[in-house]
């Protein structure tokens, strides 16, 4: 078996060189070469009965920063576009408004039309009485949706003032049983009462009325005028200075001395003025802050004023009379 082992080409008296014990020894002792590098083991061999660290793990999530962030919308751009949609809201709710007017104005003329034309429906007196209503009123037709119930507060203020002008007919009337030097005060009293009342009604509600139904620049101011005209005569009611024919404070206290029942009732009377002067004050401020977003103005009272003058027959015919007769006169001259 030997001999089948044993390389026949090889030379019987040739020696292995790396056999040689000084051969070994060097190559043990020489550092790895790359052909014994091995990447996957650990330099620093681990100590016996110890194994392999395990990698240390960070316990905070991770966070992802963004590259870009989105700009910040600032407090004015927010306040702006929030003001743009109030805008839009409120120009959508008037033409609703005006949708709806216009809707209310065409059925209104389709029923009058139907009906022949407006009747005059105020005072609403009944039919066998001498004499007819002699205006019409219909808040609820004349009036825009969104006037209406100022409108409605002033015609109770009116009828609030008519009450109180009775009122005070007749706390002057009981003033005048238990003092007979105060017979002026009442004949005073029954004159405001038969004067007031009527043409507060014409001189200053009536103006309030048409100036909300037509959008009135002229009406509106005389509305004003007259109504802080009127403003003046509830603070001197109110006052009640004797001789003018008003229970005011004066005069419930001057009458309270008189007589106590006389002078609760003169008292309470003195109140009633009283208060139509603050509710009068207080619409009249409101009424002017309605007459401002109505864009109503001075410029436009007087063109409105213009314009019914020259459009009045009346006016007409007399300027037509005067020129013809200018006329006439400068003819005859030269002839």
């Amino acid at each position: 078996m030997s001999d089948f082992d044993s390389n026949p080409f090889a030379d019987p008296d040739f020696s292995n060189p790396f056999q040689d014990p000084s051969v070994k020894q060097v190559t043990q002792a020489a550092p790895p070469g790359l052909e014994d590098y091995n990447p996957f083991t650990d330099a620093n061999p681990t100590p016996s009965g110890m194994g392999p660290k395990a990698p240390a793990f960070n316990a905070q999530p991770a966070i992802m920063k963004p590259t870009e962030e989105p700009p910040a919308y600032s407090q004015v751009q927010t306040q702006e576009q929030s003001r743009a949609a109030m805008e839009l809201l409120r120009r959508q709710e008037e033409l609703e408004r005006k949708a709806a007017e216009l809707d209310r104005r065409e059925r209104e003329m389709q029923s009058l039309s139907a009906s022949g034309g407006r009747k005059n429906n105020w005072p609403p007196l009944p039919e066998q009485f001498p004499v007819g209503p002699c205006f019409y009123h219909d808040i609820t037709v004349d009036i825009p949706v969104e006037f209406q119930k100022t409108v409605k507060i002033m015609y109770y203020l009116w009828m609030f003032h008519t009450g109180t002008l009775l009122a005070n007919l007749f706390g002057c009337l009981a003033w005048f049983c238990v003092d007979a030097s105060r017979g002026v005060d009442f004949g005073l009293a029954m004159l405001w009462f038969m004067m007031f009342t009527p043409c507060s009604f014409v001189c200053w509600y009536r103006p309030l009325y048409g100036a909300f139904r037509s959008d009135s620049s002229f009406r509106f101011f005389i509305f004003f005028f007259v109504y802080i005209c009127q403003f003046g005569i509830y603070v001197l009611q109110s006052i009640g200075i004797a001789g003018w024919g008003a229970s005011g404070w004066i005069s419930a206290l001057t009458g309270l001395n008189r007589n106590i029942p006389v002078g609760i009732i003169m008292i309470l009377i003195a109140a009633l003025f009283t208060s139509l002067a603050v509710m009068s004050l207080i619409m009249f401020k409101k009424v002017h802050g309605m007459y401002r977003t109505t864009g109503a103005s001075f410029e436009k009272a007087q063109q409105e004023f213009a314009t019914g003058v020259m459009s009045n027959k009346t006016v007409q015919t007399a300027a037509a009379n005067a020129a013809s007769g200018a006329a006439h006169e400068a003819f005859k001259e030269q002839i």
